[in-house]
């Protein structure tokens, strides 16, 4: 059975597995699945309806970090994590920096950055900022790129910091008016350019942008529709 990672290309924890699997060179299908979805099936694979989520010869696994997790076990050459455990931890270390005290947190501001939704309370903004202003220098004390994230090789954690770091920088410049990556020193332009010369990233972002595209069609149709409708 050949890996079916399911979700959407436009999802950054989406992109942060299929980053993984492109650099491993694993051979796997990609299905579209939305998240939410209530289909018994989805549940099946991810209880909370979450993408992505990964389907193997062995059963479904859901989280991204899970799924980088089992593909580094399942699939070790070549590796993204360090043989040392100390030094393989220290790459898990800041994976999850980057997924639940950096992106979990400006997740918050998605809503009016990309969707379209009403602007959020003065009072809520100023907590998120407060959060942000509070862990990316945390995150800096633990990320080297030098010139990759963890240091010298190309880690999960790159998986991570190139899918994440940019909506990090977006939304808070976006909501709350400043990119807060780049006022507390973090040249994450260069760092995703850099990222970007390598092919698999190249794949990641151009199925990103036709996922964009469509997505957009998608509206517009939508919308139309609805306007005829009301006509």
């Amino acid at each position: 059975m050949t890996l079916v990672l399911c979700g959407i290309p436009l999802s950054n924890y989406h992109n942060k597995v299929k980053l993984a699997l492109l650099e491993k060179g694993i051979a796997f299908e990609e299905r579209i699945v939305a998240t939410g979805r209530s289909d018994e099936e989805v549940l099946c694979a991810s209880p909370l309806a979450k993408v992505p989520f990964m389907l193997t010869p062995q059963g479904p696994l859901a989280e991204s970090q899970v799924i980088c997790d089992w593909l580094e076990a399942a699939y070790p050459t070549p590796p993204l994590l360090p043989a040392d455990p100390y030094q393989a931890a220290k790459v898990r270390e800041l994976c999850t920096f980057l997924d639940l005290h950096l992106e979990l947190v400006v997740r918050q501001l998605y809503g009016p950055a990309f969707f379209g939704a009403e602007p959020l309370p003065d009072k809520f903004v100023a907590r998120v900022r407060g959060q942000l202003e509070r862990n990316i220098p945390a995150f800096q004390r633990l990320a080297k790129f030098a010139p990759y994230v963890a240091g010298d090789t190309f880690t999960l954690a790159d998986c991570a910091a190139y899918v994440h770091l940019p909506l990090v920088a977006i939304a808070s410049k976006l909501v709350i008016g400043e990119d807060l990556l780049a006022k507390a020193g973090v040249d994450w332009k260069a760092y995703v350019k850099f990222i970007e010369q390598r092919p698999a990233a190249q794949k990641v972002a151009a199925d990103r942008k036709a996922d964009e595209a469509r997505t957009a069609r998608m509206a517009a149709e939508l919308k139309a529709k609805a306007a005829k409708t009301t006509a």
